[in-house]
């Protein structure tokens, strides 16, 4: 029973010695091959770290040159971004093809391109007031600014119905910015319409100047029309071609009278049927409107200064305006546009003139105050004597009927002249 005890408790020994024996043996077998195992773990560890430092090296070269590249264009972008007022478009047409469902809810509708300067400019040129020597000069400097300059093919229409404000406002507000239109037109208020309200410059002469010009104009043209022996205005009858302008002040002409002699208000007045009747509505109307919404109105008897102050208003526009007005060339160009045969009225017709002009002559010399206050503001000198602002007689009623509008026609064939020489220059 005892040795039954002692055998049990052995082979339990030798069972579980066994495996032990294994192990032993084992790990003498791992002993005689360890040296040759880590021999070989060491080179694979030798290779693959030599694998990696090179294409480390390899990539770390290519992503610099990438790094640096995306780093410039970043830069670019980024500064086209602040000249342009946003971003670019190639990165809008990408943002909306990765994120087109969530982008207008994260951002909202896009915004219109906004320019650094002012990028919609209206020049609602008042007739005979420079108007054809101004336009010459916009159609150099569009091309040599590249600004989009927008004319139109309609030169006797200068009040319109409210489908042809609309119509209007439409075209030029499409138009590709930054725009310089132009026309003789009154006044038109873009916002009232839903529009943005662009930016207005024009230029007005002393009122008598301006109706004598057009006065002997209509009759007997320029220095181009008198060379070429051009026939001004083929319709008008003899009598009426050489009539004496005091004959025509005196005896109170249709030509030489109200509404026709109400003429530069309107056009900063604006659209209104009151803005066509001669009073204190229209002329109170037409300086707020000057004081609102016109950057610039000039004075064509100063009009070197006023060149110098739009190319500092609006450099995008007249930069170099002046030394291309200077420009030999284009002074013996305006030399053939000046009107011929003019005359100057007895002072008894000038004095009728200045009496039936009042208004006119009331909003000229508020408008050359203005100009002449802005003149000091940029430390320019007026080297224009001061006219002194005329007596009126005894006032009379002034008249009110529906102006007739034929004058600003006569600019068309002289605009496509200027045109056609500065093209064969």
């Amino acid at each position: 029973m005892p040795s039954s005890c002692r055998s049990v408790p052995g082979r339990d020994i030798m069972k579980s010695s066994k495996p032990s024996s294994k192990s032993i043996g084992g790990s003498s077998n791992h002993k005689e091959h360890a040296p040759h195992q880590q021999q070989r773990h060491q080179q694979h560890g030798a290779a693959r770290k030599g694998w990696l430092s090179a294409a480390c090296l390899r990539f770390s070269l290519r992503d610099y040159g990438f790094c640096m590249g995306t780093l410039l264009l970043f830069c670019l972008g980024s500064l086209f971004f602040q000249l342009n007022g946003g971003p670019p478009q190639l990165l809008l047409d990408m943002r909306r093809y990765l994120g087109n469902s969530t982008f207008l809810d994260d951002h909202g509708p896009f915004s219109p391109k906004v320019l650094p300067f002012p990028s919609q400019v209206v020049y609602n040129r008042v007739g005979k007031c420079g108007s054809r020597t101004v336009v010459l000069l916009l159609r150099i400097l569009s091309e040599k600014h590249g600004f989009n300059l927008v004319t139109s093919e309609i030169h006797n229409k200068t009040r319109l119905t409210k489908s042809e404000q609309m119509e209007l406002i439409r075209n030029v507000s499409t138009a590709e910015q930054p725009y310089l239109f132009t026309r003789h037109v009154h006044f038109l208020n873009f916002s009232r319409f839903g529009a943005e309200q662009p930016v207005y410059i024009n230029i007005i002469r002393d009122p008598v100047n301006r109706f004598l010009s057009n006065y002997f104009f209509r009759r007997f043209g320029d220095w181009r029309a008198e060379q070429n022996h051009m026939i001004r205005t083929p319709g008008m009858k003899e009598e009426e071609r050489y009539l004496d302008i005091n004959e025509c002040i005196l005896e109170n002409y249709a030509e030489c009278s109200n509404p026709r002699l109400f003429y530069i208000i309107p056009y900063f007045c604006g659209q209104h049927p009151k803005c066509r009747e001669p009073g204190e509505w229209a002329f109170e109307r037409a300086k707020q409107n000057v004081n609102e919404n016109f950057l610039l109105v000039g004075i064509l008897e100063e009009l070197e200064d006023v060149l110098l102050l739009l190319e500092r208003y609006l450099p995008h526009y007249f930069k170099d305006v002046l030394s291309i007005y200077k420009n030999p060339e284009h002074r013996k160009l305006g030399n053939l546009t000046v009107t011929v045969k003019k005359t100057i009225p007895s002072p008894e017709a000038l004095q009728v003139l200045y009496q039936r002009m009042k208004y006119e002559y009331a909003f000229y010399h508020y408008v050359k105050d203005q100009f002449h206050l802005i003149k000091r503001k940029f430390g320019m000198k007026s080297h224009i004597k001061p006219v002194p602002k005329p007596e009126f007689l005894v006032p009379n009623p002034l008249e009110t009927e529906e102006p007739m509008e034929d004058e600003e026609s006569l600019d068309h064939n002289d605009e496509k002249w200027l045109e056609d020489i500065y093209m064969r220059r």
